[in-house]
């Protein structure tokens, strides 16, 4: 089975700068304790993780380099190519909001893996304490700008929110329908509760009516919790009915994931999730969305 991994980092801590992951702790971070990340993870590490599966092109998501250089990462990564094969596509990072964002995006695309970005913007640690508005939040006209200038120049957006911000992204991508949006991370169904499930299972549907977004069914970790696959069949199988499979695409987000599940656990338990698709979903699901939202050359 021909497998394409759509999201994943790589990151070399003795050539480059990731704030987070020297400096500048988050205190925030959604697994909580995350110094067993603090090691190079590099091609030859991605490739012993994923030694049991036949991975034919993997898309890298930017990991928080230095912001004061953001073309560097995609430039670095361009390198990583030439010399092994890895990744097959980038996905870099621009401030959406910023003023130079027009600038940098040309940076970026000078690079001929580059496909677009993921630009987090401003949310809230809970539904509470929304700031609707405020600067590089969704509502924030320079935002707004920014996202639609990734319309004009053919780019791709992926969208990394918690769920409780998707019905505010769903009014704002609304705008924007020839804009290719795959959301990151399975819309984030941290709160598995009744409610918690009812709230991400309304606001994942208010932005899949938007036949322009596609989904990541990828990191189902939780601070709290193992990653097992009872736990996570019913997000899975729920999220795959509301976007469909024509709309799904697979993505390890290692490592990062690494610190509740292990590579071939994971895309096992996957499989075992999802055994009943057809041969012809299993492959859309686990390779040719990915690669026609990427436009990674398959044959």
């Amino acid at each position: 089975m021909k497998i394409i991994d759509a999201h994943h980092h790589f990151w070399d801590l003795d050539r480059n700068y990731y704030p987070w992951l020297a400096d500048h702790e988050e205190k925030h971070f959604f697994l909580g304790d995350y110094s067993a990340l603090k090691k190079n993870y590099l091609p030859d590490d991605y490739r012993r993780d994923a030694e049991d599966f036949e991975i034919v092109a993997t898309v890298h998501v930017e990991a928080e380099w230095d912001r004061e250089r953001q073309v560097a990462e995609t430039a670095w990564l361009d390198e990583l190519n030439t010399a092994h094969g890895l990744p097959s596509a980038i996905v870099g990072h621009v401030w959406l909001a910023a003023d130079n964002c027009e600038a940098v995006l040309r940076g970026h695309m000078e690079y001929p893996m580059f496909r677009g970005v993921r630009s987090k913007p401003v949310t809230s640690l809970s539904p509470e304490t929304m700031t609707p508005g405020a600067p590089g939040t969704i509502q924030d006209p320079a935002w707004r700008k920014g996202l639609a200038l990734l319309d004009e120049l053919g780019l791709t957006y992926d969208l990394r929110v918690p769920f409780w911000h998707l019905h505010e992204a769903a009014e704002a991508i609304a705008a924007h329908p020839n804009l290719p949006v795959v959301l990151n991370h399975t819309g984030f169904p941290w709160d598995r509760s009744d409610d918690g499930i009812t709230a991400w299972r309304e606001a994942m549907k208010a932005i899949a009516v938007l036949p322009n977004v596609m989904l990541k069914v990828s990191e189902l970790g939780l601070k709290d919790a193992a990653w097992t696959v009872e736990g996570n069949r019913g997000v899975v199988l729920e999220a795959v009915e509301i976007f469909g499979v024509e709309r799904c695409m697979w993505a390890s987000n290692f490592p990062v994931a690494g610190l509740r599940i292990g590579y071939k656990a994971q895309l096992e338990g996957m499989l075992e999730i999802l055994k009943d698709l057809s041969m012809d979903e299993r492959d859309r699901f686990f390779r040719r969305n990915a690669a026609n939202f990427y436009r990674i050359d398959i044959d």
